[in-house]
């Protein structure tokens, strides 16, 4: 018995077995780290957003809100795809040893971020000056500002990329989510105080600073620790593998940016400033909930494609499993959370944001459903699938576009909620049926695909 139990004691899988519950608690771990910086710059972003709206009022804001998601969304869209190629091709390279290729990736894809975001602010400066009086009205200045933030904003997403793609959550999220948004708060009360107009222009302008304070940041500690753990040597580039798996990327990171503002964009066009900020603060309250899904996208991304790059396809799939399972139930656990004190939240913006109520709802509601098909989105740009995901977002995009424009003249702002919510589930759905026919990886936390869908 007692040789027994010493055979047992030193099975050769125990090493596997240590290093797989090593991997679990790890991912664990970083999602939970992840999720706290991200509720704590919500905070930050939330208090801004309160700040903001007390200041500046009701039309300004509004004014203010469609500006910034112009800029998420030419940012995002500014690296090519570059930050979520990251995510794919360093931890494979690195894995296989090839380093040549990572420092080429490093450098090469930092200048084409910014180079990128310069090329979309030119352009969309050139779009603003063919519409007669944009640039001359309520709009002109905040624009005008924004086309210098762009470059600075897609250089910043690239560095959280490549963070994450190393597995250090706190240096890729902390500088862009909680630091730049303690300063664009910090500074533009510091700016009103003194004596600068409460208008849309100021806190574009706080938002340039604070963003460039961050990213230098950022960058300057990134590549500190890059150093340490990446040896010097020489650059390979490897552009045309890089670019036909990261443009794709790109188009489903245009279309995702966009899915998240479309709502409000399309507002921007049917309804006063005023209504645009009464459902731009209620979205600004839903994104604690959107945010269960990045912290675990974050932690565990990088991991599906280290995964597949040694051949560990049952971890692959435990890890989606779990990720699909925990991702869920936190989102079900914060949306109701978020609800039960969402009338204090809204009222903190002002007299009438509690009107938005319907509206924070209907987006809570359609986040939880789209989180029960799991992490799809994720294992169809880490491990191939690209152009699929990117597909898929492009006509979920469409849809909610139409959707919007066919409920909102009839609902009013709750109609652009709902369109939202329903593309959104349509496209979780889209995404799971997609990574099963790819990749046979059950994402949904119920897997009730039929089996003959695998590959």
């Amino acid at each position: 018995m007692a040789a027994d139990k010493a055979i047992a004691a030193t099975s050769p899988l125990d090493p596997i077995l240590a290093r797989l519950r090593a991997v679990r608690a790890t991912a664990a771990v970083s999602a939970l780290g992840v999720f706290a910086i991200r509720i704590a710059a919500a905070g930050f972003a939330y208090g801004a957003q309160v700040l903001m709206a007390r200041m500046m009022g009701g039309a300004e804001y509004g004014i203010f809100a469609t500006v910034w998601v112009w800029i998420a969304i030419l940012g995002h869209t500014a690296t090519f795809g570059l930050s979520q190629g990251a995510c794919r091709f360093l931890p494979a390279d690195q894995a296989t040893g090839r380093l040549d290729r990572v420092r080429g990736f490093l450098l090469g894809g930092a200048l084409a971020s910014l180079g990128g975001g310069l090329a979309l602010s030119l352009g969309g400066l050139a779009v603003a000056l063919l519409r007669d009086g944009l640039l001359a009205g309520p709009y002109g200045t905040p624009i005008l500002v924004a086309a210098l933030v762009v470059p600075l904003f897609a250089f910043q997403d690239y560095l959280e990329g490549v963070a994450r793609s190393q597995g250090w959550p706190l240096l890729a999220i902390a500088p862009p989510y909680l630091l730049r948004q303690g300063l664009i708060m910090v500074t533009m009360a510091g700016a009103v105080l003194g004596g600068a107009p409460a208008e849309a222009w100021i806190a574009i302008a706080c938002t340039l600073a604070a963003t460039g304070l961050a990213a230098t940041l950022q960058a300057a500690l990134l590549l500190l620790r890059l150093r340490r753990h990446l040896p010097a040597g020489p650059r390979r580039y490897a552009w045309r593998l890089w670019l036909t798996a990261c443009l794709p990327i790109a188009a489903g990171d245009l279309a995702a940016s966009a899915f998240g503002f479309v709502d409000v964009v399309i507002l921007g066009f049917l309804v006063p400033p005023e209504a645009v900020g009464l459902y731009f603060a209620a979205t600004r309250i839903q994104q604690f909930v959107a945010f269960v899904h990045y912290a675990a996208s974050a932690a565990t991304a990088q991991r599906l494609a280290a995964a597949r790059a040694r051949g560990d396809e049952a971890g692959l799939a435990g890890l989606v499993r779990r990720q699909a399972r925990w991702t869920f139930l936190a989102t079900a656990g914060i949306g109701l959370a978020i609800l039960a004190v969402s009338p204090l939240l809204l009222g903190l913006f002002g007299e009438g944001f509690r009107g938005s109520l319907p509206v924070l709802a209907i987006l809570v509601a359609g986040s939880v459903a789209a989180s029960l098909f799991g992490p799809a989105e994720d294992v169809l740009t880490m491990l191939g699938g690209e152009r699929l995901c990117a597909g898929i977002t492009l006509a979920m995009l469409a849809l909610a576009a139409l959707l919007c424009l066919a409920l909102v003249p009839w609902l009013g702002v709750s109609g652009a909620a709902a369109a939202v919510a329903v593309a959104a589930v349509l496209r979780g759905l889209a995404m799971a049926l997609g990574a099963r026919a790819i990749h046979g990886l059950a994402t949904p936390v119920v897997d009730v695909f039929p089996r003959g869908a695998a590959r």
